[in-house]
């Protein structure tokens, strides 16, 4: 082999090895690269319904059983306490029609949610006026109505907490649905 053809092979074979250490580099390189970033425990949700001529709006965060006892386990929402209907900001309903909840008037506007918990199943939605806060700020000098829940034990269990608006009857009702507990609060709309 002449000298030319040695050193054309051996330049090519420096190429080679080089695209192959460059890729082993890159691939190590992607192995150590900083983690994906985690959801969050309690990510945020939002829902709209258009129940007759009413239009609303929720938006909540939705957090998870995660083999933890929730109600009357968890220190923020024992019997007798208010719990602030989901995680982190407070929950907020919009909505822009009056909803009457058994005589009870929520007028058109934006409110927060808060839930009265009790042992017995007599839970209570608490439509409260202040907005924008935190969950736990929870200022019982706001609040508009309170309104009886109809609360039945589910089968089922519900891993991440969920709130729905839907047609019920001659109007709709918002349903709070976690861990084996359904909360329900039927109403019509003005």
């Amino acid at each position: 082999m002449t000298v030319s053809r040695l050193m054309t092979r051996g330049a090519g074979a420096l190429v080679a090895l080089s695209l192959f250490s460059f890729s082993a580099s890159a691939q190590g390189a992607a192995s150590h690269a900083a983690p994906a970033a985690q959801a969050p425990a309690s990510p945020r949700d939002s829902l709209s319904a258009k129940i007759g001529t009413a239009d609303i709006k929720v938006n909540y965060g939705r957090p998870s059983k995660r083999g933890r006892t929730i109600f009357n386990g968890l220190s923020d929402m024992k019997w007798g306490m208010v719990w602030r209907t989901g995680a982190n900001e407070a929950t907020h309903l919009t909505t822009n029609k009056t909803l009457s909840f058994g005589g009870k008037d929520v007028p058109a506007g934006t409110y927060t949610l808060f839930t009265l918990l009790q042992e017995n199943l007599k839970w209570e939605l608490i439509v409260n006026k202040q907005t924008k806060q935190w969950g736990t700020a929870y200022d019982a000098k706001q609040d508009l109505v309170r309104i009886p829940m109809t609360v039945t034990s589910n089968n089922a269990v519900v891993e991440k907490m969920e709130i729905q608006v839907k047609p019920a009857g001659n109007g709709g009702e918002i349903v709070v649905m976690w861990d084996n507990y359904k909360a329900v609060a039927p109403f019509t709309v003005k």
